[in-house]
């Protein structure tokens, strides 16, 4: 099976994880993760905030596929300069790995796909890993300090 998923990745946490082993375990064929530019990486997030460059946070998703990956699946890491990305464009994937936030951009990308006449993919979601207080992981929360990145609270909720 050929996998596709795709994100940010800045910072890299528990959450990523999640949809990276997903990706790893259904991608006995090929595992594209597809890495937002730096042009479109800023237009993804729900809070505007700074993201480290293209280059950085490529080189720490490879070294994060090389420790997730336990059977050494072929995978490598496409820059998305649109939000549906290499899984729109190529024919020959068979499923997409998602959050839940990022369903509907799986349904989208089959659209897509449909309009291409390529065959749609199966739209994996993977669920919320969730913090210490019951909230998902997210980047935006580590990177306000909230969380570290596997869901540790740092703070008060209250502070």
């Amino acid at each position: 099976m050929k996998v596709a998923v795709g994100g940010t990745f800045d910072p890299i946490h528990d959450g990523h994880r999640a949809l990276l082993e997903k990706a790893l375990e259904l991608g006995d064929d090929e595992v594209v993760v597809g890495l937002t530019s730096d042009e479109l990486a800023p237009k993804t997030r729900p809070k505007p905030r700074e993201i480290r460059p293209f280059e950085e946070r490529r080189n720490s998703l490879l070294e994060e596929l090389e420790t997730l990956d336990e059977d050494g699946r072929d995978f490598r890491v496409e820059k998305l300069e649109d939000p549906y990305g290499v899984a729109s464009e190529e024919p020959d994937f068979d499923a997409l790995v998602v959050s839940p936030e990022t369903e509907g951009g799986g349904e989208k990308i089959n659209q897509i796909r449909e309009e291409r006449g390529y065959e749609p993919l199966e739209v994996v979601v993977v669920p919320h890993v969730m913090a210490d207080d019951g909230e998902p992981i997210s980047s935006t929360r580590v990177v306000e300090g909230v969380i570290d990145v596997n869901g540790n609270l740092l703070q008060d909720a209250d502070t």
